[in-house]
């Protein structure tokens, strides 16, 4: 049995989102600005999210504490005939409850919820100083079959 429950994420959950996502960063140039956190991209992010019925955005819990917090967003594709692919973005967890499984269990449970959607896959990308957490995906299941490019604009 889950230690955890997920609820969705609203506007409130913003400086909890926004402080662990910049807390975790490992980009070379920080983008995310915990001190405004409910500033106007922030909340216009936030309401594009809550808007799409292709994407969840989750507060992960422990005994009603907000502990963690990810993003799947539902990608629809012509490949693999037509099949439905899941997108898990943003996890992360508070450094109390690190180590705990409660990683696992987010995981699993957005594994679930793809699967549940009629997704036929779930893909995620991490960060290639994340050693640890391209480990740790291995060990749920996951296959490095990708090599992931970027440009921002």
């Amino acid at each position: 049995m889950s230690d955890i429950t997920y609820r969705p994420a609203t506007r409130a959950d913003l400086p909890f989102m926004v402080a662990l996502i910049a807390e975790d960063d490992v980009s070379d140039v920080p983008m995310d600005d915990p001190n405004d956190p409910s500033g106007p991209a922030y909340a216009a992010g936030f309401d594009a999210i809550a808007a799409d019925p292709n994407q969840v955005l989750v507060i992960a819990e422990r005994d009603g504490k907000a502990i963690g917090t990810l993003q799947i967003t539902y990608l629809p594709g012509i490949a693999r005939k037509g099949m439905w692919r899941g997108l898990i973005e943003s996890v992360h967890i508070i450094p109390p409850e690190r180590n705990k499984g409660y990683g696992s269990q987010m995981i699993r449970w957005a594994v679930q919820t793809c699967r549940e959607r009629g997704c036929g896959m779930v893909q995620l990308t991490s960060n290639k100083k994340r050693v640890d957490a391209h480990r740790f995906y291995r060990t749920l299941g996951f296959d490095q079959s990708h090599e992931g490019f970027k440009l921002f604009l």
